[in-house]
């Protein structure tokens, strides 16, 4: 316990678009429970502050937050508020990001920037907000939220050219704020999440989970708390020699994928 005490994270799409535990709340949870002060960037004010209700009911520090980081007003407000509220930033979670199927000649020019703004754009806007904050404190930890997509082209009938795309752009983002801030002890990393079963992906049906929890080599599924302990552990002092890493979450698929069964 106590592992963030006295650190200050925001988390962007914190709180989960319907019942059950999402990654962002999953992390918003955990880095609450581990001493942190975290604030809750949703575009619904009314699921930030049910969060907020959660984390407060166990005795955590919480505070809401409504904007849509795609506009750099809102980013630049978000780290503002926090740093208001508390005095400091030193952690900052990219979480906001929308899917969609399609091969390339199926992806139209309207979904492709969609995607391109809600999965990349944000993340830039977000973290160049944060970088002068947490630069007056002395370093930070910006961690990035991908997917097995953007390392796998994520084969199927369907294809996922934008997302997979705008998830390997972000890998391309994080390396380059990893690089560029290094020297002024501002870490930054990404985290690339395998199938695990939250409420983004619960409209797929018990089938397409039995299939993806299948395809896993641990034979297993995860969960949103797994993603979160891995953003404790990227946020923490613990991982303060850590950047620049890729980290996947996934029962092993992108290591191990090729490996015979």
């Amino acid at each position: 316990m106590n592992r963030l005490e006295g650190k200050v994270a925001i988390i962007t799409g914190a709180a989960s678009r319907d019942a059950g535990v999402g990654n962002g709340k999953a992390m918003a949870v955990l880095m609450a429970r581990e001493g942190a002060h975290v604030l809750l960037v949703n575009r619904s004010a009314d699921r930030a502050a049910a969060l907020q209700a959660e984390i407060e009911a166990e005795g955590g520090s919480a505070a809401g937050f409504a904007g849509d980081v795609s506009r750099a007003e809102d980013a630049e407000a978000m780290v503002q508020a926090a740093v208001d509220r508390w005095g400091r930033l030193d952690v900052l979670v990219n979480n906001v990001g929308i899917g969609a199927p399609g091969r390339v000649e199926d992806v139209d020019e309207d979904q492709w920037h969609q995607l391109l703004n809600a999965n990349m754009t944000t993340a830039m806007l977000c973290s160049r907000a944060a970088v002068p904050a947490m630069r007056a404190d002395g370093g930070g930890s910006i961690i990035n939220i991908s997917s097995i997509a953007g390392a796998l082209g994520l084969m199927s009938d369907v294809g996922a050219a934008a997302y997979a795309a705008t998830k390997a752009g972000l890998h391309g983002l994080t390396l380059s704020i990893a690089a560029d801030y290094a020297a002024e002890q501002i870490r930054c990393n990404c985290i690339i999440i395998g199938s695990v079963n939250t409420p983004m992906v619960s409209y797929l049906g018990e089938e397409a989970r039995e299939r993806r929890r299948q395809m896993v080599p641990m034979r297993t599924e995860g969960t949103g708390w797994d993603v979160g302990w891995a953003a404790v552990y990227l946020a923490s002092d613990e991982a303060r020699w850590v950047t620049g890493v890729l980290l996947p979450v996934d029962g092993g698929l992108v290591a191990l994928r090729d490996w015979p069964r």
